[in-house]
């Protein structure tokens, strides 16, 4: 017999009581106590740590690194700086730490040192008067929902970075949990014929992260996220059968028989996650059949809600349908809906060349839906307990790339609204260049620690003995940002 946690130690106090020691042993290793008195790990209940301030958490993900300079941190004094080097400016003294915090990267790429002008411009929005370039006017009339924060730093120089956004870790580094995962595994489903974690977009290509940029590593398959067509004829092409073969009541005496049956053999192997797994996503898939082509019938929603997400337009319609989408998941009480724009390879961000032309094109795709999103979201009263998240890898660099700019870990910004954050408010802040985050500096993990406050939990709590985690892996809530 197989009895994970008991000890050579442990048995041998048991067996001193004979059989009745065993079988004693045995009800009260069941129940978390153990012979030396020291309760035995148990994995999360479902319930927060402390008060939350957000139920579902929308994380929008901009894949091959946006230009910080030109959306959320602009710089003017590029303009006047135009043309000349870096070292040619009262702020050379940037170029004396480049490179700091980080490691990897191709070293073909560099920093340029060309000083390239604003491809966009920019006015200021709200009553908290952020500046906002020209490229994301909707999102700017959002200004006063905003916490911005631009004073991210990353470790990765390359593509690696998409994992690292995730999951906080070294893409060489794989086999680590995703921030929806962790937030899954903390708290579940508040749906049961739902996912918990939704993945919609085409995600970062394998070479940066791939699936393991939504997966759920040691947490166990069950917490990975589960992707989504917006189509609802064909939203999961394996759970539907074919058409014709089952009808609904056979596929339940069928589901019914197969999980009596994984049960049986979940006796034998308690601690088989992958057993765990296949039960629940057999069951889920029943349940979905009905629940998710419900979900994504968007031309059940009112003419004026459809346009304000951009569903009338070419350019916006698609990404439109996913931020739709997702505020009817978490509408429907899904946990944790991750958004990619961009994906496959290094990502449609990556300008390196043309990046007015790149970022104008693909700022018209998520700029009208994602400001649709959010007020939507207010107007429904869901922006309360949703946090919303907008984030990119890294940055662009101020320098020149020929026409374009080059990865820019050293500094960079994201955006929250929702769920328990103020609103109006910028914090951090990048030297005159946009080069280094200098004041308020936050690691890409200080972004996870504060979307799982808000939700109410603390991740330190959530870890697994044998699985310890690293400070850095933990990050720091960014308190001056939550109301």
């Amino acid at each position: 017999m197989n009895c994970p946690g008991v000890t050579r130690r442990t048995f041998l106090a048991d067996t001193g009581m004979g059989f009745t020691g065993l079988a004693l042993g045995a009800l009260l290793f069941r129940d978390g106590v153990r012979a030396d008195s020291h309760p035995a790990w148990q994995p999360p209940t479902g319930q927060p740590h402390f008060p939350p301030r957000a139920r579902s958490v929308i994380w929008i993900f901009l894949c091959g690194g946006v230009s910080h300079l030109e959306s959320f941190d602009v710089k003017p004094i590029l303009n006047q700086y135009a043309g000349k080097s870096i070292a040619d400016t009262p702020y050379a003294g940037v170029l004396a730490t480049e490179g700091k915090d980080v490691v990897g990267g191709n070293p073909a790429h560099g920093n340029r040192k060309v000083i390239m002008p604003l491809q966009t411009g920019f006015r200021t929005y709200g009553e908290c008067g952020l500046v906002v370039g020209d490229w994301f006017q909707n999102i700017g009339e959002c200004a006063d929902e905003l916490a911005v924060v631009r004073s991210l730093w990353t470790l990765h120089n390359d593509h690696g970075a998409q994992l690292t956004w995730q999951t906080g870790r070294h893409p060489r580094e794989l086999e680590h949990p995703t921030l929806g995962a962790w937030s899954c595994y903390g708290l579940g489903t508040l749906n049961e014929n739902l996912p918990e974690y939704v993945v919609l977009g085409a995600p970062t290509g394998d070479c940066c992260g791939g699936t393991f940029t939504y997966g759920a590593a040691y947490l166990g398959p069950e917490h990975g996220g589960v992707r989504l067509n917006t189509n609802p004829q064909n939203p999961l092409p394996f759970i539907r059968p074919p058409e014709g073969t089952l009808t609904l009541e056979e596929q339940a005496a069928n589901l019914s028989l197969l999980g009596k049956l994984n049960r049986l053999a979940g006796i034998d192997y308690p601690d088989d996650q992958n057993l765990r797994a296949r039960i629940k996503a057999y069951e889920l898939a029943f349940q979905m059949q009905t629940s998710v082509p419900e979900t994504l019938q968007l031309e059940r929603e009112p003419e004026h809600i459809r346009r304000l997400y951009g569903l009338d337009q070419d350019t916006t319609r698609t990404f439109g349908e996913q931020c739709l989408v997702a505020r009817r998941l978490v509408e429907r009480g899904v946990r944790f809906v991750q958004i990619f724009h961009g994906g496959g390879g290094g990502g449609a961000w990556d300008a390196h060349s043309e990046i007015k032309t790149n970022h104008t094109s693909l700022a018209a795709q998520v700029d009208r839906p994602v400001a649709g999103l959010l007020k939507d979201l207010r107007q429904r009263g869901l922006l309360d307990d949703t946090l919303v998240v907008f984030g990119t890898e890294f940055g662009r660099s101020p320098g020149a790339e020929g026409s374009g700019r080059d990865h820019h870990p050293q500094g960079f910004c994201a955006w929250l609204a929702g769920g328990g954050v103020r609103g109006g408010i910028q914090h951090g802040r990048t030297d005159e260049l946009g080069f280094h985050a200098v004041e308020d500096r936050h690691f890409v993990t200080d972004i996870h620690a504060t979307v799982l406050h808000q939700l109410g939990l603390d991740s330190r709590r959530l870890e697994i003995p044998g699985r310890k985690r690293l400070d850095l892996d933990h990050g720091q809530v960014i308190r001056p940002i939550l109301a």
